[in-house]
């Protein structure tokens, strides 16, 4: 299967590039993946589309305001860094830019020397391994020093830092926000909550394959970096029952869906789990723990295309961007929501 038999033309002009003030207000698609048919509404009618005994499962993560401007000890070059995922101590995989700048042995001063970063390796497309060194506790550093990390198609400088998190965001770790849950406020869950609806929550910390396109033609070659996932032991009871009682599992976000399918994939039931996954999701996938999904709109040739069109079928995936796009739906991270059902 080819990358281009997921592409689609995407005006400019429909990148959300700033949140809405209501999370609430987005437009909702609602695709019914067996037949194709496309209905129009807005977020906060969601609690229409689902009855009770379903359950949502929302990745709690946390973004860390992990991107960091800094110069170079040596001289003076300004260098940024991205923190994507702790390996060992304070050792972490990063993005650097420009990379060509920095080398083995590279000195990467912020603040005043609060926080510093010695490159000790370098991988590929624009990746290095640096170990950090600090005063105090890291995420205090970091919550002083650091920016949120938003996508590159995003030119906007965000004037709220948490309206590119959650309200249900808890567990630190994540280079980029789970979006398809930034639509939720507490007021909303509560009322699903007393419609009947379940909510459950799993953690996936979203890491360098959200930064990184598909760059190979054939989607058989395209390897996935992986990302720390966690479900705990309530979670699972609950959506094992989910299942038992006939109710649905719907994942809100592709990172819970990878979760949810990896814990499947690996046990055939829900259970508590924790680990490393790199499951890539493409057409000819079936699945095992999910019966829906709530989403943003996506890149044209990414991973998480491939990922809901395993779902809903590529074609019904395009005809549905495509009336996402002739009726101004706005896209990505602060853009509106598509429900698969």
């Amino acid at each position: 299967m080819d990358v281009r038999d997921f592409d689609f033309f995407l005006p400019d002009e429909l990148i959300a590039q700033t949140p809405l003030l209501d999370r609430t207000a987005s437009r909702l698609l609602v695709l019914n993946k067996e037949n194709g048919s496309i209905k129009d509404d807005v977020f906060s009618s969601i609690t229409d589309h689902l009855k009770p005994g379903d359950c949502l499962v929302l990745n709690d993560t946390r973004v860390l305001p992990a991107r960091l401007l800094g110069v170079k000890e040596e001289t003076g070059a300004k260098i940024e860094l991205l923190l994507l995922k702790q390996l060992e101590g304070d050792k972490w995989e990063t993005l650097c830019k420009p990379a060509k700048r920095v080398k083995v042995g590279t000195v990467i001063n912020f603040g005043d020397g609060l926080l510093k970063a010695t490159c000790v390796e370098e991988t590929d497309q624009g990746g290095r391994v640096v170990e950090l060194s600090y005063k105090g506790i890291l995420h205090e550093v970091l919550d002083q020093l650091g920016e949120m990390p938003l996508p590159p198609y995003i030119k906007v400088q965000l004037e709220d830092q948490e309206r590119y998190q959650t309200v249900f965001a808890k567990n630190r770790g994540s280079a980029a926000a789970p979006t398809a849950g930034l639509h939720f406020t507490e007021e909303l869950l509560q009322t699903l909550q007393d419609k009947g609806v379940h909510i459950a929550f799993i953690t996936l910390h979203v890491g360098l394959g959200t930064f990184r396109p598909v760059s190979v033609d054939t989607i058989a070659e395209h390897e996935m970096h992986a990302e720390y996932y966690q479900m705990s032991e309530g979670t699972a009871r609950l959506l094992n029952e989910v299942k038992q009682n006939g109710g649905d599992v719907i994942a809100v976000g592709t990172t819970s869906a990878r979760t949810l399918e990896t814990i499947m994939n690996e046990h055939e039931t829900f259970c508590e789990a924790s680990g490393w996954t790199s499951i890539f999701i493409y057409p000819g996938y079936t699945f095992k723990g999910i019966n829906g999904l709530l989403t943003n709109f996506h890149l044209p040739k990414s991973t998480l295309v491939m990922l809901v069109s395993a779902l809903a079928g590529r074609e019904n995936i395009l005809n549905a961007y495509n009336h996402a796009v002739s009726e101004r739906y706005r896209f990505f991270s602060f853009g509106d929501a598509m429900f698969i059902r």
